[in-house]
């Protein structure tokens, strides 16, 4: 090994190091004192409810692990959105679980929360995952009530979801392990089958205090809708549960009896490990996101026996395009060339950089695998399109949008890896968030923005300067690189994929290690979900 793969494979392990301690206290949600308080209640935590209904010894990811990470300072912070989602087995069933985490402001809903909520949901209808809610929230987090109540993208959408899913058939299971309050009473009356928890469970559109007010009604709580009222009065909820333990115990039993789903199809052998190192990865990736290098030996310490077949190999070389097997499931892999390439005609182009041959070849590839019904895989370390008179002369803009369409109409599930930068229109064509990749998720190298921390940076800087002589202010060198610090530590924060999974830009942030697991329960979950639609890219300009 060199001295650079030595500094590099210290740099990325620090950067692992980081990103494990920063969950760990993300973990701990509203803190160790709230967790003891909700242990006194005879409570379990959200994670500790997870941890239980899920299998043990089985895989699960998590996702929007980070979400609301750095938001909301002046409320006190929402770690992870206030609610746990994990995708993970129950009884060998593959099933997505979110869980209202009680220590954050009683479960209550922030912005992010609901946005959190949608996105479980969507998984669960893209995929036909069945979905179990573990409900122990006090609502609408009312400061910010503006902010979640009324859009289409807000509160509301997550009860419309629950009603197209069933519709879909989509199993939907809910246990009222807490407060349920006011609208989101309907969530879990909303699934096919709620269970509620004596004494510690309870569900009401108005509290005891709410009705004082409004009828003047004298009630406690436990009576109001409290277990025994709902499941031998109302019969608003099929099952009591003595406490969370036999809740969850009735959860894991109702899915046991889940039949089989349909299949889409997709083709999967046993499973090889790579045959080259995986660990290799942290020295292979640089240190400074412009350092070239070579993704194939990315793309070898992830696909099984670190065999590839790769399509167009010497046309389009920014661009790399082949099949592969992940943990045994056959892939299209679509990955951003970080190292300089020479062409057949002795031209260089730069690694990192989408020119008219790429995009065109990875327009082709993207047809051939929906033709297959191959999952496609995007690894992203892009900086952007080829820019310049020869590039514009040449339709750099026509066979971006060719990409573009081929990506945008894709019927078979996308996967996208934010490996290291993800710049503007690049962003896009490698399938980012805007375009329904199935899971979005990045390393901790990744960086996401319109373009890269300097050059934005220098641009901003050269704006501000200019106003500020347009103000009559005398702006010398020092003050040119203040603005220049100033301005590149905003965007460097902006550009982090902190930032980005704080806002569920990116599903989560993993160890590169943990990137075949990813992938390979992000394709089983999609082949619950028959591909209905035919693959058409419609008109394009060719």
């Amino acid at each position: 090994m060199d001295l650079n793969f030595n500094k590099n494979e210290d740099h990325n392990k620090l950067l692992v190091s980081e990103l494990k301690q920063k969950f760990a206290k993300v973990k701990l949600g509203g803190g160790e004192k709230r967790i003891h308080k909700l242990h006194a209640q005879g409570k379990m935590t959200a994670r500790e409810r997870i941890d239980y209904l899920l299998d043990a010894d089985a895989n699960v990811i998590e996702i929007g692990g980070f979400t609301g990470e750095g938001m909301y300072k002046e409320h006190g912070g929402c770690p992870s959105g206030g609610v746990v989602v994990k995708i993970g087995y129950i009884k060998g069933k593959q099933c997505i679980v979110v869980a209202n985490d009680a220590t954050v402001k009683a479960g209550a809903w922030f912005p992010i929360t609901g946005k959190k909520n949608l996105r479980a949901q969507e998984i669960a209808i893209e995929n036909k995952l069945p979905i179990i809610y573990l409900v122990d929230s006090a609502g609408v987090y009312l400061p910010l009530q503006d902010e979640i109540f009324p859009d289409k993208e807000h509160f509301g959408r997550i009860f419309r979801n629950n009603a197209i899913m069933s519709s879909m058939g989509i199993t939907q299971i809910a246990a009222i392990m807490g407060s349920c309050v006011a609208g989101g009473a309907y969530l879990p009356i909303m699934n096919d089958e709620a269970l509620i928890v004596d004494k510690t469970g309870s569900i009401f559109l108005a509290g005891s205090y709410l009705v004082k007010a409004a009828i003047g009604e004298t009630i406690d709580n436990e009576s109001l809708g409290g277990a025994t009222t709902h499941c031998e009065i109302s019969g608003v909820t099929d099952y009591k549960a003595k406490d969370d333990k036999d809740a969850l115990d009735k959860i894991k039993n109702i899915v046991d009896k889940i039949g089989d789903y349909d299949q889409a199809g997709f083709s999967r052998i046993k499973a090889v490990k790579p045959a080259k190192d995986e660990k290799d990865i942290y020295g292979i990736l640089p240190k400074a996101r412009n350092e070239q290098y070579d993704m194939m030996e990315i793309i070898h310490r992830l696909v099984d026996n670190s065999e590839f077949d790769a399509y167009k190999d010497g046309y389009g070389q920014t661009i790399i395009t082949g099949y592969a097997r992940i943990d045994g499931w056959a892939v299209g892999i679509v990955a951003n060339q970080r190292k300089v390439v020479k062409t057949a005609k002795g031209e260089m182009q730069f690694g990192g950089v989408i020119y008219s041959d790429s995009a065109d070849k990875a327009t082709r590839f993207i047809a051939n695998c929906n033709q297959k019904k191959i999952p496609l895989v995007f690894l992203q370390d892009v900086t952007g399109f080829m820019v310049g008179s020869k590039s514009e002369q040449g339709g750099i803009i026509k066979d971006g949008a060719k990409m573009v369409n081929a990506v945008s109409n894709s019927v078979v599930p996308k996967f996208t890896v934010v490996v290291g930068n993800s710049y503007g229109a690049g962003n896009y064509a490698m399938c980012g968030k805007a375009f329904d990749p199935r899971l979005i998720f990045a390393w901790p190298s990744a960086e996401l923005a319109v373009m890269g921390g300097t050059q934005a940076a220098k641009v901003l800087a050269q704006i501000e300067a200019s106003s500020l002589k347009a103000k009559g202010e005398d702006i010398d060198e020092a003050k040119e690189n203040e603005l220049f610090t100033k301005i590149k530590a905003k965007y460097d924060e902006q550009v982090s994929p902190y930032y980005a999974a704080a806002r569920l830009w990116t599903d989560a942030i993993i160890d590169p290690l943990d990137t075949r697991t990813w992938i390979s329960m992000g394709i089983e979950a999609a082949n619950h979900a028959p591909i209905e639609k035919k693959f058409n890219l419609g008109i394009i300009q060719v």
